[in-house]
């Protein structure tokens, strides 16, 4: 498959950029920042909903558009751009592609309409170590009457603290088998403690304490949960590498257009040599980048076996260039970048967070070679 968009993905891409560079400018970003750290602009979300990005991925069978995850991936590449705050990560990218993987087919007609409709944001809660480990699991789902209960702790949910449902994992009684159930964030027994992290976003840590659960709300069957986590967690890993993909480019321009500024010596500092060096080494990493999101977004749309690597390779990839363009970043704008004033000191902090998020580059590439027999 040739690595191009289709006109009509072009089409979406540049509209979602004409939309973001008036309703989403980084301006917006420093704005809600400042607001005592807003999680997100609510009118901004009823108009991408509005838009119809929220039901890019679902099904027509379901009234979604079904339009992809190539087609999601642009929209989410020109977001990291402008670095916009909005529930898509956790409603969207991570919480539709986890139910549409479910075989519970009345919950999926219910969540879909909240989805595309915009009255309900969802988030998955799985993390229960320091860092991302899928395998980790000690939350615990009992049987109790007709229903469960839960018991169990989780750890850096995205949007927890805004979510009217959570996608949450544990282990039956057996203790062999992983279980997803939707549960309602207001019910008894469960507490969150909302963090601020240094990308300016909110993350929540969930206690759950004997919360009932109805046996109508297990999104998993058949003992498929395991399958369903570890596909939902590839797909997000790959829509994150998009989101990044988009910071890294538009990181790399400002860099840019201010070597092509800034004068030093009487001349403009992107005449130096060394300078030169250095952004040239960027450019050719970014357009490795390009390629390996693309190829990755579209393994997602043709249901190719190779996901998993090609997963881990983007989020492996996409993770040390975005390091390495955030610090260069900083660095060739010199003083300034190191002050608040400069909007490029956003994407290092956001630089710090997603790259660590669903596993960082050493966690990746380890994968990534445990799947190729090293």
């Amino acid at each position: 498959m040739a690595l191009i968009i289709n006109e009509e993905q072009q089409m979406l891409k540049t509209s979602t950029k004409e939309f973001l560079d008036l309703k989403s400018p980084l301006s917006s970003f420093r704005d809600l920042r400042d607001n005592s750290y807003k999680t997100h602009d609510k009118e901004l979300w009823m108009e991408i909903v509005e838009m119809g990005w929220a039901a890019l991925t679902i099904p027509e069978k379901y009234n979604g558009l079904n339009f992809g995850y190539v087609g999601l991936g642009q929209v989410l590449e020109e977001m990291g751009r402008k670095l916009t705050l909005s529930p898509i990560i956790s409603t969207v990218l991570m919480s539709s592609t986890l139910i549409s993987l479910s075989k519970n087919e009345v919950l999926k007609v219910k969540l879909f309409q909240e989805i595309m409709n915009g009255s309900k944001l969802i988030s998955v809660a799985h993390e229960e170590a320091i860092h991302h480990n899928s395998e980790i699991l000690n939350s615990l789902l009992s049987k109790k009457g007709e229903g469960y209960v839960l018991n169990g702790k989780k750890n850096f949910v995205i949007d927890g603290s805004i979510s009217d449902y959570l996608i949450v994992s544990s282990k039956d009684e057996s203790g062999s088998n992983t279980v997803l159930v939707l549960v309602d964030s207001k019910s008894d027994g469960i507490s969150f403690n909302n963090k601020v992290h240094m990308d300016s976003r909110t993350y929540s840590d969930i206690s759950f304490n004997n919360v009932k659960v109805e046996k109508s709300h297990l999104l998993s069957q058949d003992n498929d949960g395991d399958f369903i986590l570890g596909k939902t967690f590839d797909i997000a890993s790959v829509g994150l590498s998009a989101e990044m993909l988009g910071s890294i480019q538009e990181a790399f321009e400002m860099t840019m257009t201010y070597l092509k500024e800034r004068e030093q010596f009487g001349v403009k500092i992107g005449s130096f040599q060394a300078l030169q060096h250095r952004s040239a080494i960027m450019f050719g990493e970014i357009e490795l980048c390009k390629s390996i999101v693309l190829k990755s977004l579209q393994a997602i749309d043709s249901n190719d076996s190779n996901l998993p690597k090609l997963a881990s390779l983007a989020k492996a990839k996409l993770g040390m260039t975005f390091k390495l363009v955030s610090n260069e970043a900083v660095q060739m704008h010199g003083g300034i970048g190191l002050t608040d004033d400069a909007d490029v000191g956003f994407f290092l902090k956001r630089a710090r967070v997603i790259q660590r998020t669903l596993g960082d580059s050493n966690y990746h590439l380890d994968r990534l070679a445990k799947m190729n027999n090293y």
